[in-house]
């Protein structure tokens, strides 16, 4: 079960409101790589888990952390719609401006306005200056966001570049606001995720060293079945050949099981593709004339599907 502590994790307050800010923080809740994303990929991946305790308690540990972190950002997006103008004119923004110069009204007032109508409008007309369950352009979280496969060095994998991707996004963030209450909370945010992508490093380290799960993954399946010769080369697809400066391209794999081969010219190993052509009930295109005549009518050919009556049975 779950309990709820009323006091944030962390949490400083913005200085003023900022409708136009508080839809960008939107991506950090809602977002691909949002704090919805990792908690539930976090949560998925912790109750689906039959390795040893200590991984599931990592997962559950780090998921239910991830709760936090949503409410700390529904906080913020709060503070920062407070008394937002939800005022819209009629007019362009720059024309409003330059009418409030030339009447003698306060551009600040009709600035307001202009930056109003640059607001996430469902903050005013669903939420009622609420954050919500979506990224910074409004699309709605989705469950496809997030990874629980079953193989846990498969699925750390995937945490650390989530919260790789989720602490660039938070620092692009802290850039671009000058709210020291903001960037407050931020900072906070992006030592987390410093900790995280530390904490799915040693994780992935520790399971490897196990021996439960290696490189490639799932390690579980034989090699041999695998085409072995084809296993550690690079192919030069593109023009050029600095990427046979890399270590991808020369000395030992990275799993220790073979040596890297640069191939600069690959070449095909299979021939020119040959479809088999459609059943003629599809009344698709034939490759030649001849094939068409010999395919003749195919609304007088058998059904594709039988129909199948399915009877009730009797009492």
């Amino acid at each position: 079960m779950f309990y709820h502590n009323k006091k944030l994790q962390y949490f400083k307050p913005p200085e003023k409101p900022d409708a136009v800010y508080a839809m960008k923080i939107q991506e950090l809740i809602g977002g691909t790589f949002g704090e919805m994303t990792v908690m539930m990929q976090y949560l998925f991946q912790g109750w689906n888990c039959r390795g040893p305790a200590k991984y599931r308690d990592l997962l559950l540990d780090t998921g239910t952390e991830e709760i936090g972190h949503i409410e700390m950002l529904a906080t913020t997006i709060a503070h920062l719609l407070d008394k937002a103008p939800l005022r819209l004119q009629e007019e362009g923004a720059r024309d409003a401006v330059v009418g409030a110069v030339m009447g003698g009204s306060k551009p600040g007032d009709v600035i307001n306005d202009v930056i109003a109508a640059a607001m996430n409008p469902q903050h005013a007309i669903v939420s009622g200056l609420g954050a919500t369950p979506s990224d910074s352009v409004g699309y709605p979280w989705n469950g496809r966001f997030i990874v629980s496969s079953g193989n846990l060095l498969a699925d750390f994998r995937s945490n650390l570049h989530a919260e790789s991707q989720g602490r660039l996004q938070a620092v692009r963030l802290y850039e671009m606001t000058n709210d020291r209450g903001v960037k407050d909370t931020l900072s906070f945010m992006i030592a987390r995720d410093t900790m995280h992508q530390n904490q799915w490093l040693a994780a992935i380290e520790d399971l490897e060293s196990s021996g439960l799960e290696t490189t490639p993954v799932p390690s579980s399946f034989p090699l041999d079945l695998e085409k072995r010769e084809f296993a550690y080369q690079f192919w030069n697809h593109s023009e050029g050949t600095e990427s046979a400066e890399g270590r991808w391209a020369k000395g030992p794999s990275m799993d220790g099981k073979g040596e890297f081969e640069y191939v600069a010219q690959p070449q095909p190993l299979g021939p020119e593709p040959e479809p088999p052509q459609t059943p003629i009930q599809l009344h698709g295109t034939p490759k030649t004339q001849q094939q068409q005549k010999t395919q003749g009518n195919g609304s007088s050919a058998p059904p594709l599907v039988e129909s199948v009556t399915v009877k009730n049975p009797e009492v």
